[in-house]
């Protein structure tokens, strides 16, 4: 069962929702002030306040715009989840990322529950083709802590980016990134190497 929410709280939800999509990330106090047409932060305070205690929106409380729509908030208001478009990666050799700020993209109502772990990034390469990941694609990369031989990965080697399969053997190199195309070289795993996130879902280029 939703959550059952004013008239008012629904506005500024609403609002919230609608700036992320169109400019690319959450408003400010200020900003959510003019919408709601009232005189103090303190009005939007309470309004948040009672919105997180509904389980419908998460805040960061040291950043001005640390605002996330929980998966609730995104079925009150019937939209599809927002995540965040982060950059690019590449599938080949690692290279630096691109951070692109400002950037927002729908997802699938499935991957509604990963919302608040999840990014996407832009596909640079050819390294995974064999994995149906093709250069121009997005992945949708989920944050997480452990990972299982044969996962695709996001991974950090040397502070540069890149998209491999992660995999765990019982003899030498035991663990390395395993590219799905033979043009390209394995990358065992140093303490230079860290993996960062796993690819949960393939986005394809309309163009390929």
């Amino acid at each position: 069962m939703l959550a059952f929410l004013t008239k008012r709280q629904k506005d500024l939800l609403q609002i919230i929702y609608s700036h992320i999509k169109n400019e690319g990330y959450p408003p400010t106090f200020e900003e959510m002030r003019n919408s709601l047409k009232v005189s103090s932060n303190q009005s939007v305070i309470d309004l948040l306040t009672k919105l997180e205690n509904k389980k419908v929106i998460v805040r960061n409380e040291s950043s001005a715009r640390g605002l996330v729509i929980l998966p609730y908030g995104y079925e009150i208001l019937r939209e599809k989840p927002l995540t965040p478009f982060l950059g690019v990666s590449h599938a080949g050799s690692p290279i630096d990322t691109i951070s692109i700020q400002g950037e927002w993209q729908e997802i699938s109502s499935e991957l509604t529950k990963l919302v608040n772990e999840v990014f996407i990034l832009k596909v640079s390469g050819d390294s995974m083709i064999n994995a149906g990941i093709d250069d121009g694609d997005k992945v949708l990369v989920q944050e997480q802590k452990e990972y299982v031989s044969g996962d695709i990965v996001l991974a950090d080697v040397n502070g540069e980016s890149t998209i491999k399969r992660f995999m765990s053997d019982d003899k030498p190199p035991y663990l390395y990134l395993k590219p799905e195309n033979p043009a390209y070289s394995n990358i065992t795993f140093t303490s230079g190497v860290e993996l960062k996130g796993k690819v949960v879902s393939i986005i394809k280029n309309a163009d390929n």
